[in-house]
């Protein structure tokens, strides 16, 4: 940790963003040589970006929000450890965070929220002129996807989805090699969330660890929430941790787009069984009908010709995956098995370890600060994502996942909704760059990354 207070202290890491409209700066304290976040919603995701955010010299946590008051006490004594300030503390209401974008101590906001907040929360962050640091996913409808859009093009305010996935070692060694074109022109993709998340949807805070069977207003943490979006949604609900990485690797938004979807769904029986065996036939939650298919598959089709599959897979038992497939030309790469083929390099019909290839393609920032990511959560990705997002927002320049971008990958969840209710119709992407992915540089991800 001290490591990684040092590295801030003495290092300020420079980049270029890309964006459709001119950077606008709003809020930011030019007197200050520190960023002043402000943070609506502390539970364990929240809480987790607040502990990152205490290990730098170059940020000071000025508010908080959360309508919890056993969080605002836990991260009050992390802020007082980390020797800050006792921040502005807001969480009277749902609507009190307006009043945390009000403050003129905020330069930056980071919104760890359930998901129906969070673009609501994002829009009144951007029209505040704070820049803005939503987690995913972004947003739930496909008017929400264009309101992100639309907010910041109205306000010239940024947005970065903060897609931790984005800065796994292993995605960025394979995107080092997209490329440097050793997979050749790129064909297919596959990707998804397939996590056994049933003790997380089902937990009541009293059974032993995952042997809960409530939700809602009896559950604790995500079941408080999240299970209700199984039972009423047949969707994929929540795309991005999968199509993120393989968005930045064919350029979505920047000289690519999704052009139409297809999904359809298994029948929906994991909760349920899940209930009868802990709780018993007899638990009033047993008679629920989760509406939610058990593996949810949609097929993405983009303008310069690969196609994507995305797997939802999170209330049957399985080990967890997020079933990464990238294909080219000249061979491809799966995360499960850790195996690879490039023809020409690899023995005719089988498979390499894949753990050589990473190693000599390990991307630069790995290469140059892994070390500071160790400790930070998600196997070091979260230190490179928040890293990004705080020298965004310090710059007021583009983030390298944009509003663009966050509402394509959430576009997923409705568009896979309307799809399965008609049988798997196809359905059209909206083009949400109105025609300017044409023209938008690809990020380059080697060299203007943080």
């Amino acid at each position: 940790m001290k490591s990684r207070r040092n590295f801030i202290k003495k290092t300020s890491i420079a980049a270029v963003g890309v964006s459709l409209l001119p950077g606008y700066t709003f809020g930011m304290n030019k007197n200050s040589d520190k960023l002043k976040v402000g943070l609506i919603g502390v539970g364990l995701r929240g809480t987790n970006h607040l502990n990152n955010l205490l290990l730098r010299n170059d940020v000071v946590i000025t508010v908080i929000c959360d309508i919890d008051p056993k969080r605002i006490s836990l991260v009050l004594d992390n802020i007082h450890k980390a020797g800050q300030k006792k921040p502005e503390i807001f969480g009277k209401n749902d609507y009190d965070y307006r009043n945390l974008l009000a403050s003129k101590d905020v330069d930056a906001v980071i919104i760890s929220t359930p998901w129906l907040w969070h673009t609501r929360m994002a829009k009144d962050s951007m029209l505040a002129g704070k820049y803005t640091g939503l987690e995913v996913s972004a947003a739930n409808t496909m008017e929400e996807c264009w309101d992100l859009v639309n907010t910041h093009e109205q306000t010239g305010t940024h947005l970065m989805i903060l897609e931790n996935v984005n800065y796994r070692r292993d995605i960025l060694a394979v995107l080092n090699m997209v490329k440097q074109h050793v997979f050749g022109e790129l064909v297919h993709f596959r990707c998804g969330y397939q996590h056994d998340l049933r003790f997380v949807k089902l937990n009541d805070g009293k059974s032993a660890y995952g042997k809960g069977v409530e939700f809602g207003e009896k559950g604790i943490s995500e079941s408080t929430w999240r299970t209700q979006h199984s039972l009423l949604r047949n969707a994929d609900v929540y795309p991005t941790h999968g199509v993120g990485p393989i968005a930045m690797m064919c350029d979505i938004n920047r000289g690519n787009r999704f052009l139409s979807l297809t999904a359809n769904a298994t029948k929906g029986i994991g909760l349920h069984n899940y209930i009868v065996k802990n709780g018993g036939e007899n638990h009033p939650n047993a008679k629920l009908k989760f509406k939610q298919g058990d593996v949810i598959t949609s097929t993405i089709e983009t303008a310069n010709g690969e196609t994507i599959i995305v797997t939802h897979d999170c209330n049957l038992p399985r080990p967890y995956s997020l079933g990464f497939r990238v294909q080219g030309a000249n061979g491809l790469w799966e995360v499960d098995g850790n195996r690879i083929y490039i023809e020409g390099k690899s023995n005719p019909h089988k498979w390499d370890d894949a753990s050589e290839w990473l190693e000599k393609y390990d991307h630069p920032l790995w290469k140059k600060h892994g070390e500071l990511a160790t400790g930070a959560g998600h196997g070091g990705m979260d230190f490179f994502v928040i890293n990004a997002f705080v020298e965004s927002a310090k710059q007021q320049i583009a983030p390298p996942m944009d509003a663009y971008d966050a509402a394509a990958w959430s576009a997923i969840t409705p568009l896979s909704e309307l799809s399965i209710e008609n049988n798997g119709e196809p359905q059209n992407f909206p083009d949400f760059t109105r025609g300017n992915w044409i023209k938008r540089k690809p990020y380059n991800w080697i060299k203007d990354t943080f």
